[in-house]
């Protein structure tokens, strides 16, 4: 391992100011040794170059690896520390994915958990009372067209199976996971 050169030394080396290099190494696009050094390598390296735009699958990735430092016995885990470049890359990442949801729930994109669930429960009781009307409108008809003579022992019967089959139906749970594999 070649040995380390000061701030001074590197900025001299990239013909830019000592300050600017304290600054890349406060936004992590440069690492000082454990003795404060800087590697010469690292002279010439694009720490300068802006950085690149970053893909939806880049920050699940991204996000992967936190989720995975932050499992026991990890690097990153609590207690342990996270370099300050790394724990400002996941605040950013953090805040552009709370924005894009931000943008996504005024564009209609996307609904709250309690609004689909009222609409889902007033739509399920919409269709119950209508199924329970059913026996009323139709028997009527069916009495006519069958020749029933007891309208109201056809409209109970009716009603009775209408009950049975709302009460097999039951109160399902709403399931809003995808079904996809």
């Amino acid at each position: 391992m070649a040995d380390g050169i000061s701030i001074r030394e590197f900025a001299r080396r990239e013909g830019v100011s000592h300050t600017l290099v304290v600054q890349g190494v406060k936004q992590g696009k440069l690492a000082r040794r454990e003795d404060g050094t800087m590697d010469p390598a690292l002279v010439g390296s694009d720490w300068r170059a802006p950085p690149k735009a970053v893909s939806e699958t880049a920050i699940a990735k991204r996000e992967a690896a936190h989720e995975a430092a932050l499992q026991p016995g990890a690097a990153g885990a609590p207690g342990k520390g996270v370099a300050y470049a790394e724990a400002l890359r996941l605040k950013e990442n953090w805040l552009a994915l709370m924005r894009r949801q931000d943008y996504e729930r005024r564009a209609g994109l996307l609904v709250e958990v309690a609004t689909a669930q009222r609409v889902l429960f007033e739509l399920s009781r919409e269709q119950r009372d209508a199924w329970l009307a059913w026996p009323a409108k139709v028997a009527p008809y069916l009495a006519v067209e069958f020749g029933v003579a007891d309208l109201e022992a056809l409209t109970a019967s009716l009603a009775a199976h209408v009950h049975a089959q709302l009460a097999d139906l039951g109160e399902p749970e709403a399931r809003f996971e995808s079904s996809e594999s």
